[in-house]
């Protein structure tokens, strides 16, 4: 038995306990949906021991800790930027992620090349270790592009803004990776608001009938918008998943080396022929929904104050001084590394050309298109007409 109280299930070789070959590899002590956190650094910053998951992160060293903490810190100068140029005039909206970079940071690192990304507008600390442009990031929200990025130049999807839409697109993917026989996985980010869209119960039932290699990746952050989670999910959301028939778990979101543990068990159970896992990460959005929105008009203070003690990049730092790992030789070098990073992003920004006036004809369709092109040749000759009028004024 585990100290979850469960019983623990094959690691990612696909072996058991007993080394063993068991043939499909299973997520472990909460595969059933279970309501413990998996945890391996609790809110005090001490590594806590666990009996399944250690081995999923034997190779996570005093160095792995520090470049998990160093992308932390700069996927979170990142957003800070991004929200400072949107509160300027630079961005029209800006969707903040503060608080929620481990869950990002932890499940992004666990990621193959080959793996495909299907997300929300919320995951950009994944598109950072997808290696996005920084500039990429901001070009939908300064109103520059329809996307922000090639999908297939980092695999990974641009944003989905239709809540949950992304489940179906993933599943999708996943069913195509049946077909081509290969062992790469989809993986799909969504809120725990998106959890009561029918897309979302549509990609499971799916995903579940084709036993498609994708994983569900639901940051609980506590709040759709102003609607606490409580409201729509009067049980914990990962006990969803198991009616579907996929295997579920829930992590502390706050935890980066529990959430890359469990990412990597799912990864492996998908690319063995496993099927899906759900992965509810229970973190919490300590931000507003996005810059339009005002969230001390709906949340407690205290509730903010109290997710603020469990801070995901407090938690790691303190695990690091214990280990003799926070010198300030290295946290110096972690904030120059985000400071150039931030100045890259608003270099980006500011630098970044205004689209023609043509260009929203670009990439509508995927070949050329005769009704399109019409339309285009409508328009720019109608802007044409501008520069032959006579100027005001003028006799």
């Amino acid at each position: 038995m585990t100290q979850n109280g469960d019983q623990p299930g094959p690691g990612p070789t696909g072996r058991g306990d007993d080394g063993a070959e068991s043939g499909t590899v299973y997520p472990g002590p909460a595969r059933a949906g279970g309501d413990r956190l998996v945890q391996l650094i609790d809110h005090h910053g001490v590594r806590q021991p666990h009996g399944h998951y250690d081995r999923l992160v034997a190779d996570v060293d005093g160095a792995a800790l520090r470049k998990l903490y160093e992308d932390m810190v700069v996927v979170r100068r990142i957003d800070a930027e991004a929200t400072a140029l949107q509160r300027q005039g630079e961005l029209a909206l800006w969707p903040p992620l503060l608080g929620q970079e481990a869950a990002q940071i932890g499940s992004g690192r666990a990621l193959r090349a080959d793996d495909f990304v299907f997300s929300s507008y919320r995951e950009n600390g994944v598109a950072y270790c997808r290696g996005v442009d920084l500039a990429d990031l901001l070009r939908v929200w300064r109103g520059n592009a329809s996307s922000g990025w090639d999908p297939y130049s980092i695999n990974m999807a641009t944003p989905q803004v239709i809540i949950g839409a992304q489940t179906l697109h993933a599943t999708g993917y996943a069913m195509g990776i049946i077909n081509d026989g290969a062992d790469s996985v989809a993986v799909t980010y969504f809120g725990d608001g998106a959890t009561s869209q029918g897309d979302v119960n549509e990609a499971m039932v799916f995903a579940a009938s084709f036993q498609a290699p994708v994983v569900f990746f639901c940051q609980n952050n506590h709040w759709a918008i102003s609607e606490p989670v409580g409201l729509q999910a009067h049980v914990p959301i990962a006990r969803r998943a198991p009616g579907f028939g996929i295997p579920s778990v829930r992590v502390d979101g706050n935890d980066v080396l529990a959430c890359l543990a469990v990412t990597r068990e799912a990864l492996a159970r998908a690319r063995s022929g496993g099927g899906p896992t759900f992965i509810e990460a229970v973190t919490y959005r300590m931000g507003p929904h996005t810059t339009a929105d005002d969230p001390t008009r709906y949340r407690d203070a205290n509730e903010l104050e109290d997710w603020a003690a469990r801070d995901p990049l407090a938690r790691l730092a303190t695990l690091l001084d214990s280990l003799g790992l926070l010198d300030a030789d290295y946290t110096d070098s972690v904030e120059a590394r985000a400071d150039a990073v931030a100045a890259e992003l608003r270099e980006g920004c500011l630098s970044m050309p205004e689209p023609a006036p043509s260009d929203i004809f670009r990439h509508v369709y995927s070949s050329p298109n005769s009704e399109l092109d019409r339309q285009q040749d409508h328009y720019e000759r109608y802007l044409a007409s501008f520069a032959q009028a006579p100027q005001e004024g003028s006799r």
